[in-house]
C-alpha cells in the first residue's frame, strides 16, 4: 500500500504544472514581509483586502492563472536574461514589469477602485516572490527545465521530475516541516543596516542581484542527475536566501505605497 501511495503521489507531482516558490515558501515569504510592514500600511492593506493578511493572498495568481478572466497573467510569474545576464522585457509581460506596472497604478491608490487596488496588491505579493526563485529566471542558451531524480528526504524510491519542480518546492519539502510563521521567523536575521542593502535599488536591480546569485543552480544539477541529500544540503542555502531577500523586499514595495 504504501508504494501504490508513492506512485500516485509521484503522478500528481508529474501531472503538475509549473508554478513558482510552492505553496509553503509563498506563505513564509509574505509572513516574513508582514513583520516588517508599518503598522499603518499593514492595517491599510487588509482593508483594500477585506480583512485578509497578505499570505492569505500568496498563491492568488497560481489559483487563477489557468482561468480565462486571468490567462493573461500566465507569464508574470517569471523574467529573463540575455546571454550576457542582463534581463529584457517580454512582449508578453513578466515578473518585473508586472511588479512595477502595479507599482505605478498603486501610486494613485486614493483614486482607484478597491477592486482594481486589490488585484494589484496580489500582483506584488505574487510576483516579487516569483521572481526570486531560482527556477523562474529563463536563461537564454542555457537549458533550465531537464528532467532529473530526485530522491532526498522522504522522496523514495527516486521520482523523476524537471529540475523546475525541484527548485519551486520539493527541496524544500523533503527538509523541511515548520510552520509558515516559525520558518519566517528562523530567516528574519538581517540588521536593519543589512536590510536597508538588501531592497536598496529598483526591481530591476533585485532582479540583477538575484541572476548573479542563481546561476550556481547549474553547478548544482544536470539533465538526467540523481539529486539526493547532497544536492539539498548545498541548495537549501540559496532557497532560503531567496525567500529571505523576497520577504524583506516585499516589505519594502508595500510601506512604499501605503
Amino acid at each position: 500500500m504504501k508504494r501504490i501511495l508513492l506512485i500516485v503521489f509521484a503522478a500528481l507531482i508529474l501531472c503538475s504544472p509549473a508554478f513558482g516558490f510552492g505553496h509553503e515558501c509563498h506563505d513564509i515569504i509574505t509572513v516574513l514581509a508582514e513583520k516588517h510592514l508599518k503598522p499603518s500600511a499593514k492595517k491599510k492593506i487588509e482593508k483594500c483586502l477585506g480583512g485578509h493578511s497578505i499570505m492569505y493572498y500568496s498563491t492568488w495568481m497560481d489559483d487563477w492563472r489557468h482561468t480565462p478572466e486571468y490567462k493573461f497573467i500566465d507569464t508574470w510569474h517569471a523574467f529573463a536574461v540575455d546571454e550576457d545576464l542582463n534581463y529584457f522585457p517580454r512582449p508578453q509581460g513578466d515578473a518585473v514589469q508586472a511588479i512595477n506596472n502595479a507599482v505605478e497604478i498603486l501610486k494613485d491608490h486614493k483614486n482607484q477602485t478597491d477592486s482594481t487596488i486589490a488585484v494589484n496588491l496580489k500582483y506584488i505579493i505574487h510576483c516579487v516572490a516569483d521572481m526570486h526563485c531560482p527556477s523562474h529566471i529563463a536563461f537564454k542558451g542555457r537549458k533550465y527545465n531537464y528532467w532529473v531524480k530526485f530522491c532526498a528526504g522522504t522522496y523514495k524510491p527516486a521520482v523523476d521530475i524537471k529540475i523546475h519542480s525541484v527548485w519551486d518546492y520539493m527541496a524544500f519539502l523533503s527538509c523541511r516541516k515548520w510552520s509558515a510563521t516559525e520558518y519566517a521567523d528562523e530567516l528574519d536575521l538581517l540588521t536593519r543596516e543589512e536590510i536597508k542593502g538588501v531592497t536598496a535599488g529598483t526591481v530591476e536591480d533585485w532582479a540583477a542581484d538575484n541572476v548573479q546569485r542563481c546561476m550556481v543552480q547549474f553547478e548544482l544539477s544536470k539533465p538526467g542527475d540523481t539529486l539526493g541529500q547532497d544536492f539539498v544540503n548545498a541548495a537549501m542555502p540559496l532557497i532560503e536566501t531567496q525567500m529571505q531577500y523576497a520577504g524583506y523586499r516585499l516589505a519594502k514595495v508595500l510601506n512604499s505605497l501605503f
